[in-house]
């Protein structure tokens, strides 16, 4: 049985060409085809992925992405769906690495579309995704300026991501809090309680890598 993480590398290849290159995503100035661009940057090549995070490096990237999008969208999916020859081909480190970011960036495709509707995932797709938020969520949200609950409402799993007296409360399934944490709240189906003052900053924060 395929993983979660081809699961979704798949879907999100299969949508990129029904979507085509032009079509719209929830990440601020690219279209599908920059979308696919940079995941075949931080997957292939050694040089530019550091520069998707290091920003001193990122006139590197955008030479190397520049390069890659000369590509034909069909040629860049088709490679994309099927990493042989990266390090990503490792089941394990595939797993580790890209069960989050290409369900995130599957998101991106499908929220950025009119008509859109959360997908009903797995107990165990929630509950992976969970556990990715609990392992990340702090450094996620840490720009929230508040002191913040996080409640899976399918399970009632919680955990604080800041102590504090009367925190704002987010309740959603794990892949809904998810996006949330990754700065997709505009999109994420989730539940904000608490000071009307501490839920207006946490709207308001930059959250995300």
């Amino acid at each position: 049985m395929a993983s979660f993480a081809r699961t979704e590398r798949d879907q999100l290849c299969s949508l990129a060409l029904e979507l085509g290159g032009s079509a719209p995503t929830l990440c601020e100035g690219w279209d599908v085809k920059d979308l696919v661009v940079h995941l075949m940057v931080r997957e292939r090549t050694l040089l530019g992925a550091p520069g998707i995070v290091v920003p001193s490096l990122e006139s590197l990237t955008e030479g190397i992405s520049a390069r890659m999008a000369r590509a034909d969208l069909p040629l860049l999916v088709d490679q994309l769906r099927r990493p042989k020859v990266t390090w990503a081909a490792l089941g394990p480190v595939d797993r580790l690495v890209n069960t989050v970011e290409f369900f995130v960036h599957h998101e991106d495709l499908r929220r950025a579309q009119p008509g859109w509707r959360p997908r009903e995932l797995s107990p165990s797709q929630q509950s992976t995704l969970w556990r990715a938020l609990a392992t990340g969520g702090r450094m996620l949200l840490r720009k929230a300026g508040v002191p913040l609950q996080v409640v899976d409402s399918g399970s009632g799993r919680e955990f604080a991501v800041r102590r504090g007296e009367e925190p704002v409360v987010v309740r959603g399934l794990p892949s809904e809090l998810l996006l949330f944490a990754y700065g997709r709240g505009e999109h994420a189906d989730v539940e904000i309680s608490g000071p009307g003052e501490s839920v207006r900053r946490l709207r308001e924060a930059t959250l995300g890598i």
